[in-house]
């Protein structure tokens, strides 16, 4: 509601003015002065009081040298001012009506008894503070606070506005990348004045007595907010993992934050509902040798985020490209610290990806990458996918069948499936003729950045070093197919395929041992892809740049034997040895916990033996045999009309579970490893809103104390909490410092 001027014949409000307004003093002798020299004398009856909380006049009525200006955003009142500027000084106002008429002091007095009336009926907060108040300033003028209570508030707005603006992706800076030298102050200076103008009467009040400056919170006690934030964020984030103990550490792609490479990590615990939860816990900084950056991990996720990582179960990563081996390395190294945190695959991410992605060779990075490109040039617009639709029906006309499974893979993820490698060999035709379409652009239908995407994608699919290293991996990892399709399949099928990795290494082996023949068919099957293309068939031009000359010729055959298809085979055997330890594989084989699972196996089961690992971690060890021998009791004799539980979730929802603390407790700790899928069967929404942030926020605009809040958007933010968490970590700290 806007403050209007009580002086006679001064109709300025202060909407629409640019003035201060000033409340009448509680000073009985000044306030009657004010009254006196204003000419109204129908207020002459008001209380001081009264007349603090309604009145007001407009610094037009004061000497300029009894106003003086504190900061750039407030004006102020000396000492026992007193109004003596006013139109007419020598005219009075009557409060007296006549029978016809009534005077126009009185016609103000009817709406000031209307505007009374109604300011009774709605007292904010604001105006309670305000009762407080000397008098002798305007209306946000100087307050009488307690300095603790100034100071706690006003650090409540600033992390408000810090969480506020994590929350909706605001970045911390302007436009720019550099820190702005004039005119646009940072984003976060900006919410702050707009909050003070907006009526933020603590954080005015607490500004105003410091230095007059244009900022109000130097960098380096925003640096602090931004820290206790995160803190505190953790802190409300990680209990319920803390009271689970055990829990596993996932690791992301690199991403880059103000000009360096971070990691982010995600933890996988069991809540209280027993549901299997993902959550984003921040970015690690990564840099330096190994050693460096696991001793950098373990400090960050034990003293940052308060977790023992001697109950870390289960570790895996999804990272591709260059970086991939160095984040394995780490994995590696944390797992050798801690045994029982082993290593495994991501239920995020198919198994043959990911050992894709774990290849440190330049074919292979080609393959992945120009499959990256290939998911992004797609989904910018429907018409791009009608244009791959139309080259599949040139390159398959009168096979409908394959026409409709490649059209269907199309419109799904069919980059980072199980079969990606298959799909791509079938796709490929395809593929560059709607590259070549596009490219060309004939009929002027995509714009200029589209059509240069897909020239860059038409040169890596045409190259033979991506097709002869395409075939590769489609053979090879054609033998760990159904096998990584089961990790990610139901409880009964991750139980078994345990049981089947022998089989599949035995597979992959008898490769590597027969390898000269295996890579003469798929030698000759990436020539005869490569002449439908009408590709080269030719060495990479790189290889004679590093090679130093030596005379010695070398044929395709030759080279990609020794740089594509060992190391591919060699690599495949190796990884699926590390991923799958022998502390892994018994831990997928007490599985055979779960009752389905039990009842499939006639419950002829050795739990004993698998279990021991986890020894440790159950209440009564010494029990568990014979706990053991009542749970196959239970489930082999007393449910012939029961559908057996078929999950480790619908194993620990039985409401008489609880009478068996061991088989609960080893459930718990197994339902953590990464390789399970999340309760829901989805991409948890912590890695959905990380992929968002990630691709909605140019790299100089990230924060990572911002990017927390945001992807943990639905965690409780206590505003007390964090002012208290504050004040304890920086107790000579003020909210506000002169900056200069």
């Amino acid at each position: 509601m806007p403050n209007l001027c009580s002086a006679q014949n001064c109709f300025r409000n202060s909407t629409t003015s640019v003035l201060a307004f000033f409340r009448f003093p509680r000073d009985p002798e000044r306030c009657k002065k004010w009254v006196e020299n204003c000419n109204r004398f129908d207020l002459k009856d008001k209380s001081p009081e009264h007349l603090n909380r309604y009145h007001r006049l407009c610094a037009r009525h004061f000497e300029p040298n009894l106003l003086f200006k504190p900061s750039p955003f407030r004006t102020v009142l000396k000492n026992n001012a007193i109004p003596t500027i006013f139109d007419d000084p020598c005219r009075k106002r009557s409060n007296k009506k006549t029978e016809n008429n009534e005077a126009p002091g009185a016609k103000k007095s009817k709406t000031e008894s209307q505007a009374e009336e109604a300011k009774d009926n709605y007292e904010t907060t604001t105006q309670e503070i305000n009762e407080s108040n000397n008098g002798d300033g305007a209306d946000s003028g100087p307050q009488t606070y307690d300095e603790e209570m100034l100071n706690k508030e006003s650090l409540k707005s600033l992390f408000d506005i810090v969480v506020m603006m994590g929350t909706q992706n605001i970045p911390l800076h302007g436009h720019s990348e550099k820190e702005p030298k004039s005119f646009t102050p940072s984003n976060f200076q900006a919410l702050l004045e707009y909050r003070i103008n907006a009526g933020d009467e603590f954080l005015r009040r607490k500004f105003e007595m410091s230095a007059v400056n244009v900022e109000y919170c130097s960098s380096t006690q925003l640096q602090q907010i931004l820290e206790v934030s995160e803190k505190c964020i953790h802190q409300e984030l990680l209990t319920e993992i803390k009271e689970g103990r055990f829990f596993s550490l996932i690791f992301d792609n690199l991403a880059e934050i103000v000009g360096d490479s971070h990691l982010p990590l995600f933890a996988r615990f069991v809540d209280k509902s027993n549901c299997l939860q993902e959550a984003f816990i921040g970015f690690l900084l990564f840099e330096g040798d190994v050693e460096a950056i696991t001793e950098r991990l373990i400090a960050e996720v034990t003293e940052k985020c308060g977790l023992d990582m001697q109950y870390c179960r289960g570790l895996a990563y999804l990272c591709s490209g260059v970086s991939a081996m160095k984040v394995k390395a780490v994995a590696a190294r944390i797992s050798e610290l801690h045994p029982l945190a082993v290593l495994t695959p991501c239920s995020n991410g198919s198994l043959n990806i990911c050992l894709a992605n774990s290849m440190n060779f330049t074919g292979v990075h080609l393959v992945m990458s120009t499959l990256k490109k290939l998911d992004a040039f797609f989904s910018k617009s429907p018409l791009l996918q009608n244009q791959l639709e139309n080259a599949i029906l040139i390159y398959y006309q009168g096979n409908d069948e394959k026409t409709n499974i490649l059209k269907e893979a199309c419109y799904s993820k069919w980059t980072e499936q199980h079969d990606t490698f298959e799909v791509a060999v079938d796709l490929l035709e395809s593929l560059l003729l709607c590259m070549d379409s596009v490219h060309d652009n004939e009929d002027h239908k995509w714009s200029n950045k589209v059509a240069h995407n897909a020239f860059v994608i038409s040169e890596a699919l045409a190259d033979f070093e991506f097709v002869m290293t395409l075939v590769v991996l489609k053979n090879t990892l054609s033998f760990t197919r159904a096998f990584g399709k089961n990790l990610q399949g139901q409880t009964n099928e991750v139980f078994f395929a345990s049981s089947s990795l022998t089989a599949v290494l035995h597979s992959l082996n008898e490769v590597f041992e027969n390898l000269e023949v295996y890579h003469e068919f798929w030698f000759e099957e990436a020539v005869n892809l490569a002449a439908a293309l009408e590709i080269p068939v030719k060495i990479p031009r790189l290889y004679f740049r590093k090679r130093p000359a030596s005379g010695e010729e070398i044929q395709p055959d030759t080279y990609f034997k020794e740089h594509v298809t060992i190391p591919v085979v060699t690599h495949v055997i190796k990884e699926l040895s590390d991923l799958f330890s022998e502390n892994h594989l018994k831990a997928l084989k007490s599985l055979s916990l779960v009752p389905a699972i039990m009842g499939q196996l006639k419950f002829n089961t050795a739990e004993e033996t698998t279990a021991d690992i986890y020894k440790n971690d159950l209440p009564n060890p010494d029990n568990f045999p014979a706990e053991l021998h009542c749970w196959k009791i239970k489930w082999k004799h007393g449910t012939k009309d029961v559908v057996l539980p078929s999950t480790i979730y619908e194993t620990l929802q039985l409401s008489d579970v609880k009478f068996f603390p061991n088989v609960c407790a080893l459930l718990k700790v197994l339902y953590n490893l990464p390789v399970f899928a999340l309760t829901n069967g989805q991409y948890s929404t912590a890695k959905q809103r990380l992929k968002v942030y990630l691709e909605d926020t140019p790299v100089h605009h990230r924060n990572k104390s911002l990017a927390l809040v945001n992807i943990n958007c639905g965690i409780r933010h206590d505003l007390d909490i964090m002012v208290e968490t504050y004040l304890k970590m920086y107790p000579d700290s003020e909210p506000t410092e002169k900056h200069d």
